[in-house]
């Protein structure tokens, strides 16, 4: 592929890059957890209920691991935010992907015909 079609390529990427908006990495998860009370309803031998769900958002960032508590009325903005990282993560790999079909594409063009 010539030099041009994938510049502009990388152009179009650009510019969802820079409409995504906020953005957030990690991914959301359900919990249900048991308390600590013994005549609680979690604690029946028969219909135990678990307390929950509870909402988390787990992710590593800087070489750190964190998971907090996400409140049930931030639940939808997260979920955007998770999913425009996906998205954010997915355009940049195919920007490089470009860039290195355009370099390969630069070089075949300088390479001199012919023999020695």
């Amino acid at each position: 592929m010539k030099p041009q079609p994938l510049e502009r390529q990388i152009q179009r990427l650009k510019q969802q890059l820079t409409a995504l908006g906020p953005m957030h990495p990690g991914s959301l998860s359900q919990q249900y957890n048991v308390c600590g009370k013994p005549d609680c309803r979690c604690k029946d031998p028969r219909h135990p209920q678990k307390h929950g769900p509870y909402y988390q958002l787990s992710f590593s960032w800087r070489g750190k691991s964190t998971t907090r508590f996400v409140r049930p009325e931030q639940l939808r903005a997260m979920r955007q935010k998770v999913a425009r990282y996906q998205r954010f993560r997915e355009l940049v790999n195919a920007w490089v992907d470009l860039e290195v079909a355009r370099e390969q594409a630069e070089r075949t063009q300088e390479k001199p015909t012919g023999g020695n």
